[in-house]
């Protein structure tokens, strides 16, 4: 079996460290939120999911220009993320005594892959627009939103 060329670690430069970097703090970042809140998926689950993400892509996107990109389809990363978040985000939403629990917690897990998907492709502007929208959407949303803690779902009818 013939393998791809290793890649020597003399070879890390700043754009693989940055990449990697600012997925891991922009993760961390996105699950401070969640954690302050006391949600199960915090900060270092988003953290991890944003790097990984990120590491992930960097590989692929280094493997296609490695072979040339003739046997492979990379955009089954995105396939790939998208089935473990939503793994990750079933077992994380709960429904119970007619409320449904860590449903914003499971979306913000995906948002956090998409984020390091993005640092991983090096999509900064993508990156940055995604990272503050985001802030504001669990921050500041969250002074507007009813504080009705026991919002419940409509019961059936019988």
């Amino acid at each position: 079996m013939s393998l791809n060329d290793p890649v020597i670690t003399h070879w890390l430069d700043l754009d693989l460290l940055s990449r990697l970097g600012v997925a891991a703090v922009l993760g961390l970042l996105l699950g401070l939120d969640r954690e302050l809140r006391g949600h199960a998926a915090g900060l270092r689950t988003h953290g991890l999911v944003c790097f990984a993400a990120a590491a992930m892509t960097v590989s692929i996107v280094a493997l296609y220009l490695q072979i040339g990109g003739e046997r492979m389809d990379p955009l089954r990363v995105y396939e790939g993320v998208g089935a473990f978040i939503g793994i990750i985000g079933a077992g994380l939403i709960v429904f119970s005594g007619g409320q449904v629990h860590n449903l914003t917690t499971a979306a913000h897990l995906w948002l956090a892959a998409v984020v390091g998907i993005a640092c991983g492709a090096g999509q900064w502007p993508l990156v940055a627009i995604a990272t503050v929208i985001s802030l504001i959407v669990l921050t500041l949303l969250r002074l507007v939103e009813p504080q009705d803690e026991g919002r419940k779902l409509d019961e059936p009818q019988r």
